[in-house]
């Protein structure tokens, strides 16, 4: 039986990992699982236990672009401004797809946490912590594994830092009057006199 050599992107990763002392399980599926939500699908998971890897810039000091990438919990937004503070880049912003691909070596919906052709700053969303599995990208938009968040944490030399948007107040809302409070009874949610 022939020996299955996987995609070079996916080897890049798996060699990162290994080089780290970290054996990787890949998983590679038949269709994409580009979106947050497709790979929680895939994979049987919580939307939180996927590993968005999202990239973006800021001007280094050469003028060149330098790449911050994020890696946050599949259930948050980044706010930019709380990536500006935590990365000390007041012009950072999301890369374009060709910006990212160049940057980091893999293309959007694949963009693993490690195996960048150079390196990259990484800052990891604590809402990650709160699992005992998440499952990051491995190369490609149809490659995934699974990992601890702590691995994930060492193996990408990622600094942990808040970076998610806040819930805003309407989601809170909604979600108070959808969620019955002790007792059966429902939440209510605060009113804004005046708006």
């Amino acid at each position: 039986m022939p020996e299955i050599v996987p995609h070079p992107a996916i080897q890049r990763v798996l060699d990162a990992a290994a080089k780290k002392g970290v054996t990787l399980k890949v998983t590679v599926f038949e269709e994409s699982t580009h979106t947050a939500e497709d790979a929680a699908a895939a994979v049987g998971a919580e939307l939180g236990q996927i590993v968005k890897s999202l990239v973006f810039v800021a001007p280094g000091d050469d003028g060149l672009l330098e790449p911050i990438l994020c890696l946050v919990s599949g259930a948050n937004r980044v706010d930019l401004a709380r990536l500006a503070a935590v990365s000390g880049e007041p012009e950072v912003r999301r890369a374009t797809a060709r910006e990212a691909n160049e940057l980091t070596g893999f293309v959007i919906g694949g963009i693993p946490p490690v195996g960048h052709p150079r390196a990259v700053r990484v800052i990891m969303d604590p809402d990650l912590g709160r699992y005992q599995v998440v499952w990051a990208a491995a190369g490609t938009p149809t490659a995934v594994f699974p990992v601890p968040p702590a691995t994930l944490r060492s193996l990408a030399n990622a600094t942990v830092a808040p970076i998610a948007e806040e819930p805003r107040r309407a989601d809170l809302a909604g979600e108070a009057e959808s969620n019955p409070g002790p007792g059966g009874t429902t939440r209510s949610a605060p009113q804004n006199a005046g708006a």
